[in-house]
């Protein structure tokens, strides 16, 4: 009888921690595919800030996301690994060079959209992965598996089709996607948790935009308080835009596995596909045509050889 107890108790543990652990993924991939789609319908909010400047707004969105990440910091208790980085040389020299890559990225980005490159913008995060794997290859000693090798010859021959056929080189494409890479394989150096370090890299770069925001009012050149309500707030909610799906991502990732993770990121850039073709009516061209059928057909050989690779790590008897 005590046996039988003990086995309906150890049953029902088991079976509470596997909904437990079920209900994590579902919250997991619920917040991950949120913060894609913000990622990916983001056009449509740089799209409103036509009347202001793409370096303006860049400052805008450093300022005031520094403003509302750092409360979010206090709330979640991270503020002594804030203290902690911020006093470390090493980390701040790390996270001033991820600043401007970061920045570099956010500028390039903005400045796309307004000027209705919006499909090169969403090639270049479709591209990411795949520079992630060549950037680790480089600097990381990463081997190359053989379908990495075969999906990095696919995109690479898309892109040069891209720009030998048809005279287009899509440097905001490979910007992007490059400056991304960096910017992930830089933060690999320094232990910091991404919300954190995402508050240190605004909190580094809001001096310089700050004070370079106070000169353009002095000068008459800002469009803050000047262009009317609707652009003021829409600049102060560059703060929103910009940490709200960074922080579901994080709680996304901490509950997924890679695998998963690497699906649903291809939201986001297939939502910008969608919208520079359907909403924007930008040009899309049969180069551009079958550029971008080249790099899904990389980026299905690159998530096969993810599955494979998984599995193979993940079962224990192999």
């Amino acid at each position: 009888m005590y046996i039988i107890s003990l086995n309906i108790y150890f049953n029902h543990m088991n079976t509470k921690r596997e909904a437990n652990h079920q209900q994590r993924s579902i919250l997991g991939v619920v917040a991950g595919i949120t913060a894609f789609l913000i990622w990916g319908l983001s056009p449509i909010y740089w799209k409103e800030l036509y009347k202001v400047s793409a370096s303006e707004i860049i400052l805008h969105r450093i300022v005031w996301s520094f403003f509302l990440l750092m409360p979010v910091i206090i709330f979640r208790r991270r503020f002594a690994e804030f203290i902690s980085a911020i006093t470390s040389l090493k980390s701040v020299l790390i996270l001033t060079a991820t600043s401007v890559i970061v920045s570099t990225n956010w500028l390039t980005y903005i400045w796309a959209v307004q000027n209705d490159f919006i499909l090169q913008a969403s090639l270049g995060y479709y591209i990411n992965p795949l520079i992630n794997v060549l950037l680790g290859m480089i600097f990381l000693g990463e081997r190359f598996r053989r379908l990495q090798i075969v999906s990095l010859v696919i995109a690479t021959g898309s892109v040069l089709y891209l720009t030998f056929y048809y005279g287009e080189f899509p440097w905001i494409s490979l910007l992007l996607g490059f400056s991304f890479g960096l910017y992930g394989l830089i933060r690999k150096i320094v232990d910091v948790g991404s919300l954190v370090g995402l508050g240190i890299e605004t909190f580094i770069l809001s001096i310089p935009a700050g004070i370079y925001l106070i000169f353009l009012h002095q000068i008459g050149e800002s469009a803050f308080l000047k262009v009317g309500l609707r652009t003021d707030l829409f600049l102060l909610g560059a703060a929103f835009v910009t940490a709200i799906p960074l922080i579901l991502f994080t709680f996304s990732a901490r509950r997924l596995n890679l695998s998963t993770v690497g699906f649903i990121q291809y939201i986001g850039p297939t939502v910008m596909f969608l919208l520079g073709i359907l909403v924007y009516n930008e040009a899309f061209n049969s180069a551009q045509i079958i550029t971008f059928i080249g790099i899904w057909i990389a980026l299905a050989v690159y998530s096969i050889d993810s599955i494979i690779h998984f599995k193979n790590i993940s079962d224990p008897i192999k």
